[in-house]
């Protein structure tokens, strides 16, 4: 069988017994589809999000791809995403997931307030701090992956994920978006570990409320080229925020991580005192 790229699998009808009604956007090695819910799924839910994961896999790939879906899964967390069901067809790996209509903090479905912005981000720092208590660093938070509802928000999509303990990954870098997203210590060799997913968390927060990065414009077609971007030159926090946000974003990006929050957990409270 002939690899499957992103174009190609932009362009599918469906996977397994999933028929894709449209494209939702992509992700790290990956695209996301709308589909109707296979009525073997026992959920109340007449739509699910499909990710389809692009490249040559195998066998042992997918097992620890299992793995790991399974573990974050396991998790129980009302700011978690809702994991349905996995699965390989032919080299391709897939997996379904609860739909929020309200889109992403990347691509909302209507325009997003401030208060909606920190509320969505601090459920996600909970969701975080959940998977770590399980274990687990999500290790790819970014406005894209946080998704929205009425509600406030839900951490999605598993495409850096890997245990903290190491050993399981299922993908590499990612595309040049998520680069300014990665703690610089991971960029340098560290592992991934609350830590970084605090940072993550900040630069998100940074991007909910500004719709800037803290890098400038980055080359959109080079990780490496992005990457190098990253580590030549110091973030610079948006001048239009406010001090106590821009305390909060300072101390989650902190290069020295003892003074970042201790817990993704104590980084959601302080940015709900912040609505």
């Amino acid at each position: 069988m002939n690899r499957t790229g992103p174009a190609q699998v932009a362009a599918r009808k469906g996977i397994a017994d999933y028929r894709f009604i449209k494209v939702l956007g992509s992700g790290n090695n990956g695209v996301f589809y709308l589909a109707p819910r296979p009525g073997r799924l026992p959920v109340d839910a007449e739509l699910v999000a499909v990710k389809v994961l692009s490249g040559a896999s195998s066998q042992d790939t997918f097992r620890r791809a299992v793995r790991e879906l399974a573990a974050f899964a396991a998790v129980s967390s009302p700011y978690l995403v809702t994991l349905y069901d996995a699965g390989q067809e032919g080299e391709d790996l897939y997996y379904s997931m609860e739909y929020l209509a309200g889109g992403s903090l990347a691509h909302p479905a209507e325009p997003v307030q401030r208060g909606t912005a920190l509320t969505a981000v601090a459920h996600a720092a909970r969701a975080a701090h959940a998977l770590h208590e399980a274990g687990i660093a999500h290790n790819d938070i970014n406005p894209g992956n946080v998704l929205l509802h009425a509600g406030g928000g839900k951490l999605a999509d598993l495409g850096l994920n890997r245990q903290l303990a190491p050993g399981l990954t299922v993908t590499g870098l990612g595309s040049s978006a998520s680069v300014e997203y990665l703690d610089p210590a991971l960029i340098l060799g560290d592992a991934p570990s609350r830590a970084s997913d605090v940072y993550a968390l900040g630069v998100t927060l940074h991007w909910a409320l500004t719709g800037e990065g803290l890098y400038g414009n980055l080359p959109t077609d080079s990780p490496i080229l992005a990457m190098r971007r990253v580590m030549s030159r110091p973030a610079a926090i948006a001048a239009q925020l406010d001090e106590p946000a821009r305390k909060v974003i300072s101390s989650a990006i902190s290069k020295d991580r003892s003074e970042r929050p201790a817990t993704a957990l104590e980084l959601a409270d302080r940015i709900e005192a912040l609505t």
